[in-house]
């Protein structure tokens, strides 16, 4: 019985706050597009305030503006009215977050932000309360009911804001047509900095390490330097070490079926010509998209000369954590 309980509780608080966010769907109005263009215009940061469960929503709110584009810090009320008000400026926009719009910290320090001049977006679930009237612009994130049977305990109103919050970080992302490069310098530590940041020069086998043969030599020959590299494959070169052409694992199975002499036949019999390459300052990201396209192993990197000076293959980009 306790099960079901938990169970069917968990259910309705689920409930509860998807309706919190329907709810909101009405507020994107024409003040959401003012708040916008607000902080889009604006030339200093944007700063999030917040007291108890906001000011913990609107740290992930900061955050997420922060990571999209938006420069944005928290600044606790509390420590605002004993100096950490310096850190505002009149070219700054700060977002307040109070769902009753009472907070008396954060309250008691609009007058102060008003005189230093810079502008003030509230986000609030009573569109009557003082702080809705004290600021700027005001943004609505009235729920009908909190999760919490008590309607005590902050729960389908922090998520409304939560989503508010998210809304304004996403329509700014768009706006300013910030790309997935743009993310990956504020995420250089992460998988995702990796995916978008790493070179190919940074991962690939260079100088001795890239398997080279002759255009003239045997497959034999180009076996043995397959075997010596471990790639997978071997470039093929003419007489001023221009790339023309590849052998590959897949070719070699292909001349077994076809019983061509591997001792006899020179490689430019049996290599494929006009083989993908690419360049050293190519993001890995992007190299992996093109041997997923076309289904390849391995890439060829090659200089303005048209010479191999670099290679790679799969594991490399797992090892790199590419892939």
């Amino acid at each position: 019985m306790l099960s079901k309980q938990f169970t069917d509780t968990a259910l309705r608080v689920i409930a509860i706050e998807q309706q919190a966010i329907a709810e909101i769907g009405q507020h994107i109005d024409q003040y959401f597009a003012q708040a916008c263009q607000a902080i889009y215009d604006c030339q200093g940061r944007t700063i999030v305030v917040g007291m108890g469960k906001s000011g913990h929503i609107g740290n992930k709110i900061a955050a997420t503006f922060a990571s999209t584009g938006t420069p944005a810090f928290f600044v606790h009320p509390g420590e605002a009215s004993h100096g950490d008000l310096g850190m505002i400026t009149k070219h700054d926009v700060v977002l307040l977050i109070s769902n009753s719009g009472e907070t008396s910290e954060v309250l008691n320090i609009i007058p102060v932000i008003k005189r230093i001049g810079a502008k003030t977006i509230a986000m609030t679930g009573n569109p009557q309360s003082s702080m809705a009237k004290l600021s700027d612009i005001h943004l609505c994130v009235a729920v009908s009911q909190e999760a919490c049977p008590l309607g005590l305990a902050p729960t389908a109103s922090t998520t409304a804001t939560l989503v508010m919050g998210d809304a304004l970080a996403v329509a700014l992302l768009e706006a300013k047509g910030f790309t997935a490069d743009d993310f990956a310098l504020s995420h250089p530590g992460g998988a995702l900095g990796k995916r978008l940041l790493l070179t190919l020069s940074e991962i690939m086998h260079k100088a001795d390490q890239v398997p080279v043969v002759s255009h003239l030599s045997t497959i034999k020959d180009a076996l043995f330097e397959m075997s010596a590299k471990g790639l997978g494959m071997t470039t093929v070169v003419d007489e001023q070490e221009r790339l023309v052409g590849i052998f590959t694992d897949g070719d070699l199975r292909r001349i077994i079926e076809q019983r061509i002499d591997l001792h006899t036949t020179p490689i430019h019999k049996a290599m494929t010509i006009n083989c993908t390459t690419a360049r050293e300052d190519m993001l890995a990201a992007e190299a992996l998209n093109i041997m997923e396209t076309k289904r390849i192993n391995g890439l060829v990197v090659i200089d303005d000369n048209k010479r191999p000076i670099g290679a790679l293959n799969t594991q490399d980009l797992l090892r790199a954590g590419v892939l």
